[in-house]
């Protein structure tokens, strides 16, 4: 099982608290926010599990304060932003997992899921033990029916009409959680940093789906270069903040 290597055509804000050079996004240079997902054989992460904390991997990495000011990640995280949100998604397992930690980044846990983030690299120039991980269709699944999501809490809806793998969903996820951060404020930022960054990724149904389109909540609009067809809405990130 591997993870695919997904892009995102999102929205531009230009009250970003990130990116600072007014050029287009594909102008830009571009870099990419490598994610690596633990997926041992015996013991696979639950799906929505795996998406949940791919996501909230995405949100560490912006809010950590090596990302910010003149921390040491700063620069890279202002280039990639400065581009398109690139994200890819690759497994470890075993010795494979145990290099993947050795290189600085940061390591989100869930209930059955472990990802570790790190710092945005140029497209082609991932780390040595980066770069051989596979990248390619990941499935999971979660054994249990999900319980309904917490209104009170943030909620990533993923698109009921698109089929992806794992990882282009964890990848997917990862975007929602982005432009959900993008959008709040710096108190708002804040305060959902400091609860620990609680959230659920669930599937509507096809009438919710195109409220939530319509609703003017950040969408993800995937850029099409794998799985699906550009322009697809792959994710509406739904903070209370926001509606």
């Amino acid at each position: 099982m591997s993870s695919d290597d997904p892009t995102a055509e999102n929205p531009d804000p230009q009250n970003s608290p990130f990116r600072v050079e007014q050029v287009s996004r594909d102008e830009a240079p571009q870099f990419v926010l490598p994610l690596v997902a633990r997926i041992e054989r015996a013991e696979p992460p639950h799906r929505t599990d795996a998406l949940e904390t791919a996501a909230r991997a995405v949100l560490v990495m912006l809010s950590d304060e090596r990302s910010l000011g003149d921390g040491e990640w700063a620069q890279a995280m202002r280039d990639w932003q400065d581009a398109r949100i690139r994200k890819v998604v690759r497994r470890a397992r075993g010795a494979e997992w145990r290099r993947a930690e050795a290189l600085p980044g940061i390591t989100v846990t869930g209930k059955s899921a472990e990802v570790r983030v790190f710092p945005p690299v140029p497209l082609d120039g991932w780390p040595k033990d980066l770069a051989r991980l596979q990248v390619s269709g990941t499935d999971l699944d979660d054994p249990e029916p999900l319980p309904p999501a917490d209104g009170t809490a943030p909620v990533l809806w993923m698109s009921p009409d698109v089929d992806m793998s794992a990882g282009k969903a964890m990848a997917q996820a990862g975007h929602g959680a982005q432009l959900a951060w993008w959008e709040l404020s710096d108190e708002e930022r804040t305060a959902w940093r400091d609860a620990g960054f609680p959230l659920s990724v669930r599937t509507p149904g096809a009438a919710q789906w195109r409220e939530l389109v319509a609703s003017g909540l950040p969408v993800v609009r995937d850029a099409g270069f794998t799985e699906i067809a550009p322009g697809s809405c792959t994710v509406i990130a739904d903070h209370p903040a926001l509606r």
